[in-house]
């Protein structure tokens, strides 16, 4: 009993630390951003109203949506927009046109996680930083060039993983949370009737009376959850009881402490509002608060890279990107990867981010619209899984979906205002990733239909063959081949240059499920095609991490006896001739076949040994 006990506080400390720094460190800029523009004007009701949008919105949004109900809809354990794309998409496989506009809605999303990737560090340590300004007025030249620092510091250490500083995100992130409640506890003494917020009648006074006022609040106020969507996102690294154990016991109460304190302090001094979080704090711990705030932000943006890697490697895995070489930090946690492509290119555009905005306020502006955008998508794809994977009644399923769609809805419609002031900036980005992600998977389809036109039957080849068969050399030759059932290129180039063939043959088809994991008793399936020939699939998930020479141990016992020593890898390393009236616009086309020739080779992809890997080229026009 007292392990699984020390176990419960171990994941929920990790929880703490990994999934609540974004929205951790959003009191940092949130309630300032209602006020900031001048627009609300700075009165006791007006305040109270706002307290309570931003009391009901963390309730209904993190605590109903996301805690209570969205965690439920978990894929073999997993979380995450993937996770539940790949959910949707399995709920609604017999309707093969739904399930195609299903996972080009969620691939928008996970290019929307993106844009978010780069913004989410930006905004933070920006914000943290820009607690100087208040230590001394002289700091303000130097913020944008300290956080500069911060950031590529942050993106130069990624190649070390997070194995050894990992353990102090807790921690650390603990003391944040008991530092902003504290903080804010101390100003709602002396202003308690702050706390009056919490009835929901203070939120429907403001918006009925100042409904325009209020639309145009709603996106500053949606600051508040920017970060929900990590809670189901790190589901399978922590699991549901720690994720929810550490949002209702220290999370929420800390967020909900600090803003009623920051409400608390405005409402005494309305020139507060410039920046209440740094104001309300003692001006003793005012260094030391900018310290801690800006170690929460690099581990709430850390905890975002590190979901892009994940992301990314799923996104390849799926086929919708194509390979990038995917390095492992570390030998015990097989989940901690770097990218080092998506690593350089999040800093490229952390970069433009700070250079183009300057200020945590300026980026408020394109900070939300990608993240509510999510929220709709996400709710959308839990309606399907929903409706179809659960086989809910089709009335609860529109009533519980609608309720939660027109909170999202009026969000995301409050954050379209902010296009001109920077909301452009994340949708941008999320074009052009969709692009180049669409372009891929189609470029994909055009490319095995391609191969399949030209593909040779299998059997019927190694009957041919083996009326008069070639030369047979010692070892294992393994080919790997997109279509099962097909012989490989790397088949034909070997038996026309080097007129051998090997003692046992292998034909080699990797496929990649729309399911987090597959199990090792499920990896493999083999068919004997006779003459020492066998035919290999081999199963992944989308997190599964790819080892080809790992799992083709098991065909020890299935009738082939595999030497690692006397193995060889043949591969078609294809070049991509794109052609006019094709089946892609002009410009895709030399879009995918630039992607394609970038690719990382398969070799690495699939961890081949390198001294047993031939390669064999090939040309093909779509």
């Amino acid at each position: 009993m007292s392990s699984k006990k020390s176990s419960l506080s171990a994941l929920t400390l990790g929880a703490i630390g990994v999934v609540y720094g974004d929205i951790g460190t959003s009191v940092l800029y949130a309630f300032k951003e209602v006020f900031v523009s001048g627009h609300v004007p700075i009165t006791q009701a007006n305040i109270l109203g706002v307290l309570s949008l931003f009391f009901w919105t963390l309730t209904i949004v993190v605590s109903v949506k996301y805690v209570v109900l969205i965690m439920r809809a978990d894929n073999s354990g997993e979380g995450g927009l993937m996770a539940l794309l790949a959910l949707a998409s399995q709920s609604v496989k017999d309707q093969p046109r739904l399930r195609s506009v299903l996972l080009m809605v969620g691939v928008f999303g996970v290019a929307l996680f993106f844009g978010d990737g780069i913004i989410t560090p930006a905004i933070s340590v920006l914000s943290a930083v820009e607690g100087l300004e208040i230590v001394t007025p002289a700091a303000k030249p130097y913020v944008v060039p300290i956080s500069l620092v911060v950031l590529v510091l942050l993106f130069a250490v990624q190649r070390r993983g997070t194995a050894d500083i990992g353990k102090f995100f807790g921690p650390i992130t603990v003391v944040w949370f008991l530092a902003i409640a504290f903080t804010g506890l101390m100003q709602i003494v002396q202003n308690p009737q702050v706390l009056m917020a919490m009835l929901p009648v203070h939120a429907l006074r403001f918006a009925t009376e100042h409904y325009t006022l209020a639309f145009i609040t709603l996106g500053a106020v949606f600051l508040c959850v920017t970060g929900a969507e990590a809670l189901y996102a790190d589901m399978g690294h922590f699991g549901k009881r720690p994720i929810r154990l550490a949002w209702f016991g220290l999370v929420m109460p800390s967020l909900m402490l600090n803003y009623f304190g920051q409400g608390a302090l405005v409402l005494a001094n309305p020139k507060a509002a410039e920046n209440p979080f740094y104001l309300m704090t003692p001006e003793w711990a005012l260094v030391p608060m900018v310290v801690l705030a800006t170690a929460a932000t690099v581990i709430a943006s850390q905890a975002l890279i590190s979901g892009a890697f994940s992301a990314t490697k799923q996104t390849i895995q799926l086929g919708f990107l194509p390979r990038l070489s995917i390095l492992h930090t570390s030998i015990r946690d097989t989940g901690q990867i770097y990218i080092p492509a998506v690593n350089w290119m999040l800093l490229v555009g952390v970069i433009a981010a700070v250079g183009l905005f300057g200020s945590s306020t300026a980026l408020a502006a394109a900070y939300g619209i990608s993240v509510s955008l999510v929220m709709v998508i996400t709710t959308v794809l839990t309606f399907f899984v929903v409706r179809y994977g659960w086989g809910y009644p089709l009335w609860l399923c529109i009533a519980a979906s609608s309720f939660f769609l027109i909170v999202d809805v009026a969000f995301f419609a409050s954050n379209l205002l902010k296009i001109m002031q920077g909301g452009w900036f994340p949708l941008v980005l999320a074009v052009v990733l969709y692009t180049v992600m669409a372009t891929w998977k189609q470029g994909r389809r055009l490319l095995n239909e391609k191969m399949r036109a030209d593909a040779v039957d299998l059997p019927s080849f190694l009957d041919a063959v083996f009326v008069s068969p070639p030369v047979r050399v010692e070892g294992t030759a393994v080919f790997l081949t997109a279509e099962p059932g097909t012989v490989p290129n790397a088949m034909l180039h070997n038996l026309k240059h080097n007129k051998v063939l090997h003692q046992q043959n292998l034909f080699v088809t990797v496929r990649n499920h729309e399911v987090p994991w597959i199990g090792l008793n499920k990896r493999l399936e083999i068919e004997s095609l006779g003459h020492d020939c066998w035919q290999v699939n081999v199963n992944y998930g989308f997190k599964n991490d790819l080892d080809l020479p790992k799992a083709l141990q098991q065909i020890k016992n299935r009738g082939c006896q595999l030497e690692p020593m006397t193995t060889s890898y043949f591969l078609s390393r294809d070049t991509v001739i794109p052609t006019i009236g094709g089946g892609m616009a002009a410009w895709r086309e030399k879009l995918f076949a630039q992607m394609h020739h970038n690719a990382s080779g398969a070799a690495d992809f699939l961890n081949l040994p390198n001294n047993s890997v031939v390669e064999l080229g090939s040309k093909i026009e779509i």
